[in-house]
């Protein structure tokens, strides 16, 4: 028999909240209990506008305020790994999604229920998908379909970032490196041309690539091309003729989609590329006023971004935007995955103070 998640409880603290949007699982693509629970939390709240959009959900205030500012997570994580339920010790909360990112919705959705009056209009979007192909990325089609709905001055992912703001994003782009040969009978290899022997020179320029490392905005950016798999083979006694080398590019903000792909063309020069997704990159945009006056108020020293989030999109919309939320990034997607009690108690303080604080 199909268990119902218990109602969630947007008055529960940080950590009891969190708890509870972990144990409902919610690896993407099936998002429809922790959706069906966010939403029915939510228009419960009556200071704010729901509206649902496939298993996304957008809460709005509309108070009139000069400024109207996004808070934005999603709800899916990667596949179970032996990590649910949740378990608390002294200093973490422990368990699938913990970090990425159910300590974040949790921060925003006490925020929904609790500023009745916050001094900026707040725009809350929980969204489904983001952790796989971009096609499927909630976020993404709400702003296709209903950008309206994503207006705002500033953006804020409570992405984890270890509670310090993490400014743009990298860049991604995957692609498959094509070698190609001839079929032949294994006994009598000299009559054909083994593709997968032919795609050793591209191995070599992976393991030879020194990848860049610019200054944007007074951050380090690290760029990384790795191969992420090999696939290749007919028959146990017959040479492959074609071998798949998927090489998956992170890409500082400074370069384009475009420009990452003639990159890999210059590198790959030789060899078929086939391009199977991509996502542009965000630079930090720190000199924006919204964005260095939220740097002040949250504190810390800013950080780049490693890794793509939805800050890209935002850029996109022309809306700046950071990464702000608990857990160590470096945890995401891991079997050990946690986020640390302070992280979340200091996201949900600072966001509230900044949400209702004049100065």
């Amino acid at each position: 028999m199909l268990r119902m998640p218990a109602p969630l409880d947007l008055t529960s603290d940080v950590v009891t909240l969190t708890a509870a949007l972990v144990d409902i699982e919610s690896v993407s693509r099936d998002e429809a209990a922790i959706a069906d629970a966010v939403e029915a939390a939510l228009r419960s709240v009556p200071h704010v506008d729901v509206v649902r959009d496939g298993h996304s959900l957008v809460a709005r205030t509309d108070l009139g305020r000069t400024e109207r500012v996004v808070v934005a997570g999603h709800l899916d994580t990667v596949p179970v790994n032996a990590n649910l339920p949740s378990r608390l010790d002294a200093e973490h909360l422990h368990g699938l999604g913990s970090c990425d990112m159910k300590g974040g919705v949790a921060v925003g959705l006490r925020l929904a229920a609790g500023l009745p009056a916050p001094i900026r209009d707040v725009t809350y979007v929980f969204y489904e998908s983001e952790e796989i192909e971009a096609e499927h990325n909630g976020l993404g089609r709400l702003a296709r379909t209903r950008p309206e709905l994503l207006t705002a001055d500033f953006a804020i992912l409570m992405e984890p970032s270890s509670a310090v703001v993490e400014a743009g994003c990298q860049g991604t782009m995957r692609v498959d490196v094509i070698a190609r040969g001839e079929r032949a009978h294994s006994a009598r290899a000299w009559m054909g041309a083994n593709a997968i022997h032919a795609a050793a020179p591209v191995l070599d320029r992976l393991v030879d690539y020194r990848p860049r490392e610019p200054v944007i905005d007074g951050l380090t950016f690290r760029e990384g091309l790795n191969a992420v798999s090999i696939t290749g083979g007919v028959a146990g006694n017959v040479l492959p003729d074609i071998c798949r080398v998927a090489v998956n590019y992170r890409f500082a903000p400074d370069r384009s989609v475009g420009d990452a792909y003639d990159h890999l063309a210059e590198v790959f020069e030789g060899f078929e590329l086939e391009l199977r997704d991509s996502a542009p990159g965000a630079m930090p945009g720190l000199d924006r006023p919204a964005a260095a006056a939220f740097v002040d108020a949250v504190g810390g020293e800013p950080r780049p971004k490693f890794g793509w989030t939805d800050v890209s999109l935002f850029s996109g919309l022309g809306v700046p935007a950071v990464n702000f939320g608990p857990g160590d990034p470096s945890l995401a997607h891991t079997q050990g995955e946690r986020v640390p009690l302070e992280q979340l108690w200091h996201c949900d303080e600072r966001m509230r103070s900044w949400l209702t604080s004049q100065e």
